[in-house]
């Protein structure tokens, strides 16, 4: 049998129950025994035919009267005297029984004004403590947390404001340069309408990191899961970039024994892989092979994207999956995302119920995911994941 958290506050609470009933017992039978039944008993009965007397009421009916309401009542009127006083001392208690609830207004207020002292409760109220300084504890690293996110967000705005206007204004000068000079060779001609193109293209990347930054913050993720062939859809990814790959002078290699089927979302996990390839391709050495392989085991698929490149230190390495950080703190217009990606692949992976690391050395990076071969069986299951709801 579990063992009660409050067995002190318990123990407590029936010391002063008990407390106050053996004083309510003591004090009652003194009083009955010394007072009701002892010297003051013929003085009270007398006193009470004497005020009926008063009233002018017969003797002897004011004797009847007296055995009528008071003598033949006696054990009645004993009871009623031991609750009152039950009451009465047990009221005096709860003075102190209201200290618990004292105790953990205070620290209730403590969380409340964001005060950086620990919470004390007395010895009986450690479990509450406890449950408390964790609540505050939790509290603060979530503000800390949060404020981090919005620094790392601001800058990023300010960042890509910047990058923003970098390739409008070269736009804007090789078009007005296109426009001023109708006589301009058309080998010349094509090569800054090349350039202009370039640069708006580099303009809508930065554009859509705007509205993924926004939509980041604001979206359900709801999967809608089937049976997927990651071996196909890897393959599928590496051909729609060749084109970047190309013009990295890069090669992408994905390598499986066999077809490798997994239920999850293909859009969610097109995105994963997406995103995993682009920073392999941003962050690969120009002329190297991008390497992908897939490979099984009973419960689980395994995905690793290797490239070489830098070596990501460990102390970014730690932070890589998280929202808007950048292992690559230089920025420029030609390259550089929100860091949202590794952010946003994370939160897929593992609604998924997978989980994905990176691992680097001074040869190459690597990112695995390992997917479980079978999805979870509630497809109706609303989950709680980074403060926003995500249902699956």
């Amino acid at each position: 049998m579990k063992k009660s958290k409050y067995r002190k506050l318990k123990l407590s609470i029936l010391l002063q129950t008990v407390f106050v009933t053996a004083l309510t017992v003591l004090v009652g039978g003194f009083l009955l025994e010394y007072i009701i039944d002892g010297v003051y008993n013929d003085d009270f009965s007398e006193v009470f035919i004497g005020v009926l007397k008063f009233f002018h009421v017969k003797e002897e009916v004011a004797i009847n009267l007296y055995w009528r309401v008071l003598g033949d009542n006696k054990n009645f009127f004993m009871i009623l005297g031991f609750l009152g006083l039950f009451a009465l001392f047990f009221y005096i208690a709860l003075s102190k029984m209201m200290k618990y609830l004292e105790q953990v207004e205070d620290g209730i207020e403590n969380i409340v004004s964001e005060s950086s002292d620990p919470i004390h409760l007395i010895t009986e109220l450690q479990p509450i403590e406890k449950k408390l300084n964790s609540i505050k504890y939790t509290l603060e690293r979530q503000e800390r947390e949060m404020q981090e996110a919005e620094r790392k967000k601001n800058e990023l705005v300010v960042f890509l404001a910047h990058d923003l206007k970098t390739p409008l204004t070269s736009i804007v000068a090789y078009l007005t340069m296109l426009e001023s000079h109708p006589e301009m060779p058309v080998e010349e001609r094509c090569k800054y309408t090349k350039i202009s193109l370039e640069k708006a293209m580099r303009l809508g990347e930065l554009i859509g990191e705007f509205f993924e930054i926004t939509r980041f913050n604001a979206q359900d993720i709801i999967l809608e899961k089937t049976e997927l062939n990651l071996s196909r859809m890897l393959e599928q990814i590496a051909d729609e970039l060749y084109g970047v790959l190309q013009g990295r002078d890069l090669v992408c290699e994905v390598d499986f024994d066999e077809d490798i089927i997994v239920k999850a979302d293909p859009d969610k996990m097109a995105r994963v892989f997406d995103n995993l390839l682009r920073n392999a391709i941003s962050y690969c050495r120009q002329g190297t092979v991008i390497r992908i392989w897939l490979s099984q085991d009973e419960k689980d698929a395994r995905i690793v994207f290797a490239n070489e490149g830098e070596r990501i230190p460990e102390e970014k390495l730690s932070h890589i999956f998280e929202k808007f950080f950048r292992a690559d703190e230089s920025r420029s217009s030609q390259t550089g995302g929100a860091g949202l990606g590794l952010a946003i692949a994370k939160e897929i992976v593992e609604l998924h119920g997978g989980t994905i690391h990176a691992k680097s050395d001074d040869r190459e990076t690597r990112f695995t995911v390992t997917l479980p071969i079978h999805g979870k069986e509630d497809e109706s299951e609303i989950h709680t994941h980074g403060g926003r709801s995500l249902r699956s």
